[in-house]
């Protein structure tokens, strides 16, 4: 299936896994398998000679139609099917004329082009979930072994508070695994065979319409739904919004590793090599590359599956035009999620993490991001409220004076009536303020664990 992704752009914003999955040739032939599965089943309950089957399956094998030719008479006929049967029933007829007769039999293109669809999608599925699996391992073996790395965090893009960066790493990796988790539902459940005819009656097959739906389904192992969905495009838009979520799970990694690796931050890179990250003209360049393929994919995403949502609304029971806005902007939006998670394979298999850059970082500001633990001590003595303007105020004096905070809070008798110099050096300590973060990343990590 055609997408807006171009041969010299599209190993940027997709995975070559998924590049083969849309490829317009693996398209064509899904669709032939749909129209030799068909025979088979029709065969098996009937419907149509026994002796038709092998000649349709011999001649639907890619190699026997010219993809340029059928794409350009899919613009006179409406949509690819058409063209399709048409040469179908020739290149049977090249064999036996008898077989040719049953091609296509009772069905209708809207049938072969959405089943293909369900074909399509298991495949980038498929493929997708083996890369996330690669990615969730990344980053929870970076996140086991970082659980005691101490680095700041940050709220509006300022320092906030200190936390183990094994803990940014946990949330990343079960960020994944969800979406994980939904692409294996969508798998599992949310595909499904389209079968109705021309209206959705199967009325062309009398009273073996439901026995040859059954018999289909078998035969590409498709769910068999309750009846066709021609014009209930929900099954469609479920997967749009689950790769949408996919992507924007990428792009909001790629994001902090893109300010992580930002010259005034240098905490965590990307994985370096020959020829990676340059610049035109400064050499000393280590630009983010996979965390911007990532973000671009990213940003494309919600607008493909917003097309999806809109095409949702259909007449009736065919629809003319929203139904051929889903052909090329799905595959599209497959690709480029597919672009988004193959960035973030890679950084979750090489990130390289700056441990003393990140303590460093920590006492940019000379001790103010421990203002909330030594607040929370004194307010055991003095209230919330009390201890807040206190170090408030003592913040005020560091900043003013260029002092560090501890050595500020220790010249004052407030202060030190409360907290002695064993207590406050220890409230300067990253670690020791961390709150449930290691119980945190125990409960992230083995949420992996769960199909």
């Amino acid at each position: 299936m055609s997408t807006s992704l171009s041969p010299l752009l599209a190993p940027m914003l997709s995975s070559a896994a998924m590049r083969a999955v849309c490829d317009d040739a693996t398209f064509l032939q899904h669709m032939l398998d749909v129209e030799a599965a068909l025979a088979r089943a029709e065969a098996a309950t009937g419907v149509i000679p026994k002796a038709a089957v092998a000649p349709i399956a011999a001649a639907c094998r890619t190699d026997r139609f010219d993809i340029a030719t059928l794409a350009e008479a899919a613009t006179r006929a409406g949509n690819l099917a058409i063209p399709l049967v048409k040469a179908l029933t020739a290149e049977v007829a090249k064999s036996d004329t008898e077989a040719a007769r049953y091609v296509h039999w009772g069905t209708t293109s809207q049938d072969i082009i959405d089943t293909t669809t369900m074909l399509m999608l298991r495949a980038a599925i498929d493929a997708l979930l083996t890369d996330l699996d690669r990615a969730i391992t990344g980053f929870a073996t970076l996140a086991a072994t970082h659980r005691n790395t101490a680095t700041v965090a940050r709220t509006w893009l300022q320092h906030a508070l200190p936390m183990p960066f094994g803990l940014k790493l946990a949330e990343y990796a079960a960020a994944l695994h969800r979406s994980r988790a939904r692409l294996k539902a969508l798998r599992d459940h949310g595909l499904a065979l389209q079968f109705g005819g021309a209206a959705g009656t199967l009325a062309a097959l009398g009273d073996k319409g439901m026995a040859v739906s059954e018999a289909l389904a078998r035969e590409l192992r498709l769910p068999l739904p309750d009846a066709p969905w021609h014009t209930h495009r929900d099954r469609i838009a479920e997967a749009a919004s689950v790769f949408a979520i996919l992507a924007g799970t990428c792009g909001k990694i790629a994001r902090d590793v893109s300010l992580l690796m930002q010259t005034d931050v240098g905490e965590a890179f990307e994985p370096a090599g020959a020829g990676r990250g340059g610049s035109s003209t400064m050499p000393h360049k280590r630009n983010p590359v996979a965390a911007a393929s990532a973000l671009a994919a990213a940003t494309m995403a919600p607008n493909l599956a917003a097309t999806i949502f809109a095409a949702q609304v259909q007449e009736h029971e065919r629809s003319a035009g929203p139904w051929h806005a889903e052909w090329p902007t799905l595959p599209t939006l497959m690709l480029v999620t597919s672009g988004a998670l193959n960035a973030i394979v890679d950084i979750a298999e090489g990130l390289e993490v700056d441990g003393e850059r990140m303590r460093a970082n920590l006492n940019t500001t000379h001790g103010l991001i421990m203002a909330e633990a030594v607040t929370m001590a004194l307010a055991e003595k003095l209230g919330k409220a009390d201890a807040h303007h206190l170090i408030e105020d003592a913040s005020r004096q560091a900043v003013a004076s260029k002092r560090h905070l501890r050595d500020v809070l220790a010249d004052d008798k407030h202060v030190t009536a409360h907290l002695d110099a064993t207590r406050l050096t220890k409230l300067f300590d990253p670690l020791a303020y961390q709150g449930a973060s290691q119980a945190l990343i125990d409960r992230l990590l083995a949420s992996l664990k769960n199909n």
